[in-house]
């Protein structure tokens, strides 16, 4: 039985962050571990509603309620169970998902502060550790079944798991030099650092789970290896196609890159610095692009925003500015616009953000501007006006609004247009839609027989919780497909959407 009046005897409160002086001189995650007292405090305002909302904001089904009152009542190792049942991998989505759960939290109907679900996921993660590591769960006699996972991101390594976890001989498959997908080389240490990542893979594979690098799936092994050797194939290579914008004069100078390149950059220097090597901040070509020293302009408000604006402080650079197309967002739900329990349109301030810089709203880029030599030396800006016509988006620059901001390093952070068109997909016989994204039956196959997707190669860019929820409904499908002995959980079919006024 919950404590109903948990809510009225506590507010909302979440660990206070590393001081900026000291977080931003080092790598580390923002936040430290909280307390085990708060975290039993803040369990004690879920009230256990009749609908838990929070329930339909999370894909993953996660028992929120449950897992909130075994830690409200010390029972840690129940809730690391009740977690793990629905999750495969809470250390990521505590650290990561913006958390729509939370959202959907019934306190938010009430006018209340949501219930800190993701601190608390985090904290049961925590706790795993803690009381004695992931140990590996025990798996059943193989099935002589064996299945091809593309791509090492959360999608790929939850649909592994699990299918291990059945019996099946799985091997994943990464083209780059380690394992993790965007949780290795996209999302910086200070917001997931990678022993988490190094923590779990060791259980995947005392499972079962073999792991190939460096695999260029279609390059290095031709999609009909692939199909030879193995039963299935699950495609899960994300969405990294970076939106571009080529029609903004300037935009060939030097100096302007993908948010990503630099992401992936900074995160290799802080994987060589822990191996004890040294490296610099650069692109496969050798093109630096570091923030050191430099006037930086990051264009997008997003999370990919964030984070390259908390490596830029990281590398010390002289000047930050980051640009939005849209007006400041309120600081609460508007409920005619976002009703509960819909994830609303607020504005979000990021750890990053407190750390410096400047956040400027409803502006656009009109050009890059040449130094002369062909490198950026800043950008131009204008006011503009947004609305929806038809569909399409109306971007207005107002006149006489105009003005030019430094920029040594600009910083396209304004989404993604699907995943990359590279040579597997016309060796599996499949193809890309108007989204950019790969198209799947409601048994997650895609055109090919026997080739399924998940992820944000199937659904786009998208949260956390969404690639581990799509994984492990791929991983029920293939299970079947192979002949397996009774069901996986399926949280979502390849329809679902998330929460959305109608």
């Amino acid at each position: 039985m919950p404590d109903p009046n948990g809510f009225l005897r506590y507010d909302r409160r979440l660990p206070a962050r590393r001081p900026v002086p000291v977080r931003i001189s080092d790598w580390r995650e923002v936040y430290p571990p909280a307390g085990e007292e708060l975290i039993r405090e803040q369990a004690t305002r879920c009230m256990d509603c009749g609908i838990p909302f929070c329930h339909d904001g999370c894909p993953l089904g996660n028992r929120i309620p449950d897992w909130n009152d075994l830690v409200r009542t010390g029972n840690w190792d129940a809730a690391v169970e009740s977690l793990h049942a629905t999750n495969n991998f809470p250390e990521f989505t505590g650290r990561l998902c913006p958390a729509p759960c939370e959202a959907a939290c019934v306190l938010g109907l009430g006018g209340q502060q949501p219930v800190t679900i993701k601190q608390v996921e985090v904290e049961i993660a925590n706790a795993v550790v803690a009381r004695g590591g992931l140990r590996p769960r025990p798996v059943p006699a193989p099935t002589g079944r064996s299945v091809a996972v593309v791509g090492s991101g959360p999608a790929g390594l939850a649909a592994a798991q699990q299918l291990a976890r059945a019996g099946h001989a799985v091997t994943v498959y990464e083209r780059d030099d380690a394992i993790g997908g965007l949780l290795r080389y996209g999302i910086p240490d200070f917001k997931l650092e990678k022993q988490h990542i190094d923590t779990r893979l060791a259980q995947l594979a005392a499972e079962g789970v073999q792991f190939r690098t460096r695999v260029n799936v279609g390059v290095d092994v031709t999609a009909e290896q692939l199909r030879a050797e193995h039963d299935a194939v699950l495609l899960a290579c994300g969405a990294l196609q970076g939106r571009d914008t080529p029609e903004t004069p300037g935009r060939e100078l030097r100096g302007v890159h993908q948010a990503m390149a630099h992401l992936v950059a900074a995160n290799r220097v802080v994987a060589a610095a822990g191996e004890g090597r040294p490296a610099l901040a650069v692109l496969p070509d050798g093109t630096p692009i570091d923030a050191a020293g430099r006037h930086v302009v990051i264009i997008g408000g997003g999370d990919t925003a964030a984070d390259c604006l908390g490596v830029a402080h990281r590398q010390g650079a002289a000047g930050v500015h980051q640009l939005d197309l849209y007006p400041e967002p309120p600081t609460s739900r508007d409920a005619e616009r976002d009703p509960w329990p819909t994830w609303p349109w607020v504005l979000r301030n990021y750890p990053a953000h407190e750390e410096g810089g400047d956040r400027v709203f409803a502006v656009a880029v009109q050009e890059f501007v040449d130094d002369g030599t062909g490198q950026v030396k800043g950008v131009r800006i204008a006011e503009v006006t947004v609305e929806k016509r038809d569909g399409r988006r109306i971007v207005t620059a107002l006149p006489g609004s105009e003005r030019e901001l430094p920029a040594d390093l600009v910083l396209l952070a304004i989404g993604f247009d699907g995943t990359e068109e590279q040579p597997l997909l016309a060796q599996f016989g499949v193809a890309r839609n108007t989204r950019g994204a790969v198209d799947a039956r409601p048994d997650w196959q895609t055109d090919a027989d026997g080739v399924f997707v998940a992820g944000d190669m199937h659904r786009g860019a998208s949260l956390i919780v969404w690639a581990i929820a799509e994984g492990r409904a791929a991983a029920a499908a293939i299970h079947s497909y192979l002949g397996g002995v009774g069901t996986l959980p399926a949280p979502v079919d390849p329809a679902r959407q998330p929460l959305a006024a109608r």
